[in-house]
């Protein structure tokens, strides 16, 4: 089989393929996670970005390959999430605007694309590192361009393609020391070698030509987003015609109820007519379904005639109705109806407690996000919209959002400036150094130069056995964490929390900060206070409500 140019179609089919591709394997990439702590979301991050991308080429009926290119770069744009998606947003902005012009791709305008977009994605980082998904598309890119020269074979530059970046992954931990320690290549660039490799795929006929789709792993993203997108603000509740969230997981074939083979059409046709808001996704072995209902038993002894229920969730949406107006009202109210300001400050945080910490410090949006769950280039360009200030700051509070947050400053209609806060304590003490009648640069550099005077430390739970600069991990232990380094890890939560506290402690600390997450109690903060107090009775202890997921406590000093 040869290709000597890739049309329209053949297009869209490599764009579905290398998002499905790696949607099959973005657990795998989470799991190559460098720390053994619950924010291995790289696979997460890139899948959701090239799933916006994929919907974009998969909505379209351009018959030009450019045309599908540039809406592949902008849905990638939007839903870039992490700096793994931010990247892979920008590789793809290259070739998008290598081919912008072309109707079919040659495999010379194909190396070419690749390569354009590799200088894309360097010029949008800062300070490249090697041994990152970077390295990995640049081998790529070149192994292409190689190959391009002897062949006018779209197939033969693809797999060159896929070879060099299969060789740059391998040799990731060569050069960065941390991934040979812990054993594992490179997670943005496996996601991104799991890309290509659809791409290739579906070059050589391999991939099946169907619709793109969602496996049930993404299927709480999905629900979340339906949510998020919802409409309610705009109607009464006695408008709300199916009144049940309805959510059921089903295990397929067990069970005595089981009458009938699962077929995913017949499946969702029925369900169909019981509500909106549907969505069902399956694998061999599990049916997760989604849907707005007035009857939810309906719904789960229809489930049942194919498996047993192991998930039931079902709430009642007109009794959520009134409040979900409320906690709306500020943030779907477009900009032309709130009052314009001079200065907004914009920050990320997980937490209702946390999200009150920040706005009596003087935020006046706080995107719900962090660790684990990154904000898109889109979430946080809608708050700048939505601030409807002259000015914006903003504080991402997790390095893993910086470059979504850059990416939406440069999209602004406004000036943006981005203050690198890398944790909660940073950007909460970045506060402190806001001053709403200085200029933007001025209040750039007075929150950059706060964000050095504080000791950032927190508690969170090993998710698998490792070692780490002479730490030896066990998988639930509670690992403690100064400045983003794991300093202990120990089965007993109190006995982690101490030591780290100990570590933050010098002889500067004059007030010492503990916010207590959601796994986390008001008992034990005491505890940890009596243990901070017996190292120095000088010093001052704040105890907080933060509500956090995944800390169950977090410091700072």
């Amino acid at each position: 089989m040869k290709v000597t140019d890739i049309s329209a179609s053949q297009f869209q089919e490599m764009v579905r393929a290398g998002a499905n591709r790696l949607q099959a394997n973005a657990e795998f990439v989470n799991s190559l996670n460098v720390f053994p702590v619950p924010d291995g979301d790289t696979g997460t991050n890139m899948n959701l970005s090239m799933a916006s991308g994929a919907k974009e080429v998969s909505d379209s009926s351009s018959e030009k390959v450019g045309e599908l290119a540039d809406r592949l770069s902008k849905g990638l744009l939007m839903g870039a999430r992490g700096n793994s998606g931010v990247i892979l947003s920008q590789l793809f902005r290259g070739f998008s605007k290598n081919v912008e012009e072309l109707e079919t791709l040659s495999a010379n305008d194909l190396a070419q694309a690749f390569k354009h977009g590799v200088n894309t994605a360097y010029n949008a980082v800062m300070k490249p590192v090697e041994g990152t998904i970077l390295t990995v598309a640049r081998v790529a890119a070149e192994y292409g361009e190689k190959k391009a020269a002897d062949t006018d074979d779209c197939i033969e530059v693809m797999s060159a393609i896929v070879k060099g970046g299969k060789r740059a992954l391998d040799k990731t931990p060569d050069l960065l020391p941390i991934l040979k320690e812990v054993g594992v290549v490179d997670s943005g660039g496996q996601g991104l070698l799991f890309v290509y490799e659809g791409f290739l795929n579906a070059l050589n006929g391999e991939s099946e030509n169907e619709d793109y789709s969602v496996s049930p792993a993404a299927m709480d993203e999905l629900v979340n987003a339906e949510h998020h997108r919802s409409v309610q603000g705009q109607m009464s509740t006695d408008e709300i015609t199916y009144g049940y969230c309805t959510e059921i997981m089903v295990q397929i074939g067990e069970g005595p109820t089981v009458e009938s083979e699962f077929d995913y059409e017949t499946f969702r046709n029925y369900l169909n007519e019981l509500g909106d808001s549907l969505l069902v996704v399956n694998d061999d072995e599990i049916i997760k379904v989604h849907v707005h209902t007035e009857y939810p038993g309906e719904v789960m002894n229809y489930g049942q005639k194919f498996g047993s229920l192991t998930k039931v969730k079902v709430d009642n949406m007109r009794l959520q109705h009134e409040t979900i107006l409320s906690s709306e009202e500020s943030q779907t109210e477009s900009p032309q109806k709130q009052p314009r300001c001079a200065y907004a400050v914009i920050t990320v945080a997980a937490g209702q407690g946390v999200k009150q910490l920040f706005e009596s410090l003087g935020a006046k949006y706080v995107i719900p996000g962090g660790q684990t769950m990154n904000p898109s280039t889109e979430d946080i360009t809608k708050a700048i919209d939505e601030v409807n200030a002259d000015q914006v700051i903003i504080l991402p509070n997790n390095k893993n959002i910086f470059m979504s947050a850059n990416q939406a400053a440069e999209l602004a209609e406004v000036p943006v400036e981005v203050v690198p806060s890398k944790t909660i304590s940073q950007g909460m003490t970045a506060m402190l150094g806001f001053n709403e009648r200085q200029s933007l640069t001025d209040n750039k550099e007075a929150m950059n130069q706060m964000l050095d005077t504080v000791v950032s430390g927190s508690i969170t739970h090993a998710i698998r056995d490792s070692s780490i600069e002479g730490i030896n991990i066990k998988k639930d232990d509670f690992l403690g964490m100064v400045d983003e380094k794991i300093v202990v890890s120990n089965a007993d939560i109190l006995a982690s929390s101490k030591e780290t506290l100990k570590q933050m402690i010098t002889n500067e600390t004059e007030i010492i900060t503990i916010i207590i997450g959601e796994d986390g109690t008001k008992k034990d903060a005491e505890k940890l206070e009596e243990a901070v107090l017996a190292i120095d009775d000088e010093l001052e202890v704040e105890i907080h409500e933060g509500d956090q997921p995944v800390y169950p406590y977090s410091f700072f000093s």
